[in-house]
């Protein structure tokens, strides 16, 4: 018994010993897909918009653009209107922050409008981000700005117009945080 015992574990030690030197010349994993693009192949993903607007690219839309466009390509989660749906709501609960369900949509918490381009540029759709040029984007900023009455909807966004936007929740940010 001791000795089979004995004879197994050689047969181990030289079956691995054997083995090692093949296992360490595979890599631990097999990559899947290409690799990601780097920014050079991308620039317009190493695009910052500031709130300033001062990075914002060439453009211009309107609400009436931006509604088509919503409902092609956003409705199916955000809901007709911007009122929400599987996704939530983008309008609406202007000044609700201090209420005792606040609801954080783009008009109650977003302090610059510029945001908004910036995150609908880099991630709207989510199925195909950077998708929608810079006048679709504009277009979708009018049109959900006008929703709650940020913007009439008659006015056209662009590089100038959009950081000039004053958002209810501009000045609701501190830099120091409250004891």
């Amino acid at each position: 018994m001791a000795l089979s015992i004995m004879f197994i574990r050689i047969s181990l030690t030289l079956a691995l010993l054997c083995v090692l030197p093949g296992l360490a010349a595979q890599p631990l994993y097999q990559p899947l897909g290409q690799p990601a693009a780097g920014l050079s192949d991308k620039p317009e993903w190493n695009l910052t918009i500031r709130p300033d607007g001062g990075t914002l690219p060439a453009g211009s839309g309107n609400a009436a653009q931006g509604k088509l466009l919503f409902e092609q390509h956003c409705a199916a989660c955000h809901g007709f209107g911007a009122i929400g749906g599987s996704a939530m709501p983008l309008i609406g609960e202007v000044g609700s922050l201090n209420s005792e369900y606040p609801e954080k949509t783009v008009n109650s918490y977003w302090p610059y409008a510029t945001t908004l381009f910036d995150y609908i540029r880099r991630s709207m759709p989510p199925s195909d981000p950077y998708a929608l040029n810079s006048n679709q984007i504009y277009a979708l900023c009018a049109y959900i700005l006008s929703q709650d009455g940020i913007i009439k909807a008659d006015v056209e966004l662009n590089a100038v117009t959009l950081p000039q936007v004053t958002m209810p929740n501009r000045n609701g940010f501190s830099a120091i945080y409250p004891q």
